[in-house]
């Protein structure tokens, strides 16, 4: 059984999706929808850049987005198809299209919203996010505890046994990096993102989520998708936006989603989209997966060869 992983934001690039859309019909009707829906031209920032336009949260978001929409479509024309499906953060909203749960010039919109919210949601320079690898979820939580003093520091993502990433305000940040060192992590370094996505400082983006995604219409997906929250299956429309919703503010619980994945039948995973940060993942989260990744042409032919 087929699992599709789609990717968050980081997996970005300037010239990703090209390839698809100069060869995929499918995918370039992908890129066309994304543009009406938006309202300007996104394909130019994507195809490119520069790196610090495409790098702007609230292009990002759409953009990453559209390619891995794009990429699915054109495994579609392939004949290749996911049973199931999940995505990293921002990639939950793929997983809602391809599945059918979303129409893609909704998701769009709503995401390039997502992105302004969360990017003002605390002021830029004080907040930061960092990796702590090497320490398992209960010591990360005791760091992260212990290196608050009155400010925010928390869990954001849960992407595999020994990668946790936690975000919060600047100063409390690099207090749980320095802490988790000395608790015996094997490295911890502050991430290059513009706001500390998925803790509690991004409750007043959540919020103003719920007005942007009041009102867009929602389906029952096609197939299974896999909440980040709390690894949960959203099989229902009513399911679909109040996970959404939780999800801004609370952890991304990959681990979580890989393994109930696994749980519900997936034997391979085809990470869909920009970068090949989930495959790694997966091969960490499930033993002996059959994990590949497309986000070209090229892929598609490998993958299709593999899971033949």
């Amino acid at each position: 059984m087929i699992a599709f992983i789609f990717p968050g934001q980081g997996s970005q690039a300037v010239g990703m999706g090209k390839a698809f859309h100069d060869a995929s019909p499918a995918a370039r009707a992908v890129f066309d929808e994304a543009n009406a829906a938006l309202g300007f031209d996104l394909r130019r920032v994507m195809f490119e850049g520069p790196d610090s336009e495409l790098a702007l949260t609230a292009n990002t978001q759409p953009a990453v987005l559209t390619a891995s929409v794009a990429a699915a479509a054109a495994c579609a024309e392939r004949g290749l198809a996911p049973a199931l499906t999940a995505g990293h953060s921002l990639g939950e909203y793929s997983a809602l299209v391809v599945a059918g749960a979303m129409r893609l010039r909704d998701a769009v919109t709503v995401v390039r919203k997502r992105g302004e919210f969360m990017q003002e949601a605390v002021p830029v320079g004080t907040g930061a996010m960092a990796a702590i690898m090497g320490l398992s979820l209960d010591v990360v939580e005791a760091v992260v505890r212990d290196a608050a003093k009155g400010q925010v520091v928390e869990v954001a993502n849960v992407n595999s046994a020994q990668q946790i990433v936690i975000a919060g305000d600047k100063a409390a940040v690099e207090r749980a990096v320095a802490l988790a060192s000395e608790r015996g992590g094997r490295k911890s370094v502050l991430l290059p993102v513009s706001a500390p996505f998925h803790c509690s400082l991004m409750k007043p983006a959540a919020e103003r989520l719920t007005g942007a995604l009041s009102g867009v219409p929602v389906s029952d997906p096609s197939i299974p998708v896999v909440r980040n929250v709390d690894g949960g299956v959203t099989r229902a429309a009513g399911d679909v936006v109040p996970a959404l919703l939780r999800q801004v503010a609370s952890p991304v619980r990959w681990t979580a989603c890989v393994q109930r994945l696994a749980a519900e039948g997936a034997t391979a995973f085809v990470e869909v989209g920009p970068g090949r940060v989930l495959t790694a993942l997966t091969k960490r989260i499930v033993d002996d997966a059959r994990s590949v990744a497309i986000e070209d042409p090229a892929g598609l032919d490998k993958a299709m060869a593999a899971l033949s």
